[in-house]
């Protein structure tokens, strides 16, 4: 008697479903290294990571626009959009003024050096899987959202990392 025949019988059912799980990791894995690789080529492009370049567009779309808009419109923490416009001050690719009507108030405003740094940069500025998560229909996102829901609450995972953009992790 050979060893084949002691064998038990394979269920390809069960292997296909069973690596069901190895499917959805490659998924991950071409998600996440597409969203590298666009990061990594704006960087080569023009020095600055994928968060900073974000910030830069919205302050050139628009000008005057605040730290909290700022923060809101990335959808990141407070603190991180402050320093992310430090650094774009300190690099002179934008300004930070107090406000005329309200002197509490910072308004930002791109310089010529971030506006020339921007049109180096191949786009989107948002970075590849926001923008993809945006040409999604509603129906999709609402189905995606709850199935990542169910993924999310099986892992051990750092509510606050929500807010950090992905460049920035």
């Amino acid at each position: 008697m050979n060893s084949k025949s002691l064998a038990a019988p394979v269920d390809h059912a069960l292997l296909a479903s069973s690596e069901a799980h190895l499917r959805v990791l490659r998924q991950f894995r071409q998600v996440f290294s597409s969203v590298r690789n666009h990061f990594q080529i704006m960087e080569k492009r023009v020095g600055i990571g994928g968060a900073p370049i974000w910030a830069m567009s919205l302050i050139a779309k628009t000008p005057g626009i605040g730290v909290t808009k700022l923060a809101h419109a990335m959808d990141i923490h407070q603190s991180t959009a402050s320093n992310l416009v430090k650094s774009l001050v300190k690099s002179g690719l934008i300004v930070s003024e107090k406000s005329a009507q309200d002197r509490r108030v910072v308004e930002l405003y791109p310089l010529p050096a971030g506006l020339k740094l921007l049109k180096k940069v191949p786009g989107p500025y948002t970075g590849v899987l926001p923008q993809a998560l945006r040409e999604l229909n509603e129906e999709t996102l609402c189905e995606l959202e709850r199935l990542l829901a169910i993924l999310i609450e099986r892992m051990n995972t750092d509510e606050r990392s929500a807010k950090t953009p992905i460049s920035m992790m």
